[in-house]
């Protein structure tokens, strides 16, 4: 039996010893201790990286796809629904605030002028003003001032239209007092009280007229701008509604190229919603600007040509009066003429012209009937005037003052009747033109209210409509797109 022989036994720490380096071969230089790693990519360039990579996959592509259409389809909702509230907030001001403080601006006017034209009758009719007259003057006073408050507290305080307030309302108690001065030296028969009345109507014809003019000028144009705004069409949401329409398209059919699939239902709902939108979008504002068209025509248009005439069937009212007052004592700038009867005769040329026009914008019986009255009555009262004008330049003094003012006696002495209420004076000519227009003003007024009112309500429930579309088309885009990614999983 043999054995094997016994090896030594090898020495402490040779099993840690590398093997011998053949010969020839170089030394490896070992690595330093304590080396980085190299540095990572930035956030952006591993997004840049990844996105490349998405692109070139089919699933990454309808990944893409489907957050590029849900995102236009939302974004079309979203700016026709904020287009479209810009455009019903115009129409609702238009109804609600911009037209009726024109009318009001209008009103401010008529009161202030038929204010002064009632205290001048008034002074014509004696030493003892009659109470309807003093009534009338007092409410013509009131509506004014009151009207002047709701305006001051719906205009802005920096603008055009508070100026103007500002210089009625300290120009107007000035006015009244005037006025009271003139009536206190008319009940003593003092001639004195014709020069105040004289002085305040050079007030009124000269600072408070003219400035409720501008103020009526001002809320006018505040009034077309909201118009011009609610009749604008939505250039934005239409041509964003178009882009989404193509894309919706241009998707579709790349999913048919892809999958010979001819319908997505996801994509299909998509369509269907920004259709929809873009389709209640062009019929809304069609309807809208129609109906704006309609109050603006019929409505706008015939009140601006009837407060034209109203107002100036006032001033010659006024004139008239001041005519009989004067005496002659006020001429024109060349010396040759009354001034008041010259400015009679302006202003009724003004009356004869808007009755015109107001007359062609009148579109049914109900608007030409008081308008068509109103032009008759006018004929009348130039008819009366000149037969007025012809006893007083004939010395006939108190013969023109009963054509003018009216009373039931011979003199002024006797008991006057309200200015406009007796017999065949002009007054009772000027009370019946001013009751047609009165008429005729109501009429157009509700004619522009409801078709200012009809624009508004066919915009009204749009954008909420286009919001909540919006949203659904999105969603219909995202599960469309889902259900062709599913196919790779």
């Amino acid at each position: 039996m043999t054995h094997p022989p016994n090896a030594p036994a090898a020495p402490a720490g040779s099993a840690a010893q590398a093997p011998a380096r053949p010969a020839g071969v170089p030394a490896q230089p070992s690595p330093a201790p304590g080396a980085a790693p190299p540095a990572g990519r930035s956030a952006w360039s591993v997004g840049r990286e990844r996105l490349r990579v998405a692109t070139t996959t089919e699933p990454g592509r309808l990944q893409i796809l489907g957050a590029v259409l849900a995102l236009l389809v939302v974004a079309f909702g979203a700016v026709t629904a904020l287009q479209v509230d810009d455009r019903t907030t115009a129409a609702d001001d238009v109804v609600s605030r911009s037209q009726p403080l024109s009318a009001d601006a209008a009103a401010i006017y008529r009161s202030l002028a038929d204010a002064d034209t009632t205290a001048a009758s008034g002074f014509l009719a004696g030493t003892l003003e009659p109470a309807e007259s003093r009534a009338r003057y007092d409410r013509d006073i009131a509506t004014a001032a009151r009207l002047l408050v709701k305006a001051a507290a719906s205009t802005d305080g920096s603008g055009p239209s508070a100026r103007e307030i500002a210089t009625l309302n300290q120009q107007l108690p000035r006015y009244t007092g005037l006025i009271e001065r003139a009536r206190a030296a008319n009940r003593q028969g003092l001639p004195l009280g014709g020069a105040y009345l004289r002085y305040a109507s050079q007030q009124m014809t000269s600072t408070l007229l003219p400035a409720a003019e501008r103020l009526y000028e001002a809320e006018t144009v505040r009034l077309r701008e909201d118009d011009a705004s609610a009749r604008s069409w939505p250039l934005l949401a239409l041509g964003l509604g178009l882009g989404t329409l193509a894309a919706l398209a241009w998707a579709q059919h790349r999913t048919y190229a892809r999958t010979n699939r001819v319908l997505n239902h996801g994509l299909l709902a998509a369509t269907a919603a920004t259709v929809a939108v873009l389709l209640w979008l062009i019929t809304a504002h069609t309807v809208a600007r129609a109906g704006l068209d309609t109050a603006r025509a019929q409505g706008q248009e015939s009140l601006q040509a009837l407060n034209t005439a109203r107002i100036g069937s006032l001033t010659a009212r006024a004139n008239e009066n001041l005519t009989l007052v004067a005496r002659g004592a006020v001429l024109t700038e060349d010396g040759r003429n009354d001034k008041y009867e010259a400015a009679y005769t302006s202003s009724m040329a003004t009356l004869t012209s808007a009755l015109a026009t107001a007359r062609e914008h009148a579109d049914d019986d109900a608007g030409r009937g008081p308008v068509d009255e109103a032009a008759s009555r006018t004929a009348e009262w130039k008819q009366r005037h000149k037969d007025a004008r012809a006893k007083d330049e004939a010395g006939d003094f108190e013969g023109a003052l009963e054509r003018i003012v009216g009373s039931e006696g011979s003199g002024r002495a006797g008991q006057a009747e309200q200015a406009g209420q007796a017999g065949n004076s002009t007054g009772q000519s000027f009370d019946q033109v001013d009751a047609a227009l009165d008429r005729a003003l109501a009429h157009e007024q509700d004619e522009f209210t409801r078709a200012a009112g009809d624009a508004r309500d066919a915009l009204t429930a749009l954008p909420l409509g286009a919001a909540a579309l919006g949203i659904l088309g999105a969603a219909g885009a995202v599960l469309g797109i889902n259900r062709r990614l599913s196919e790779y999983r």
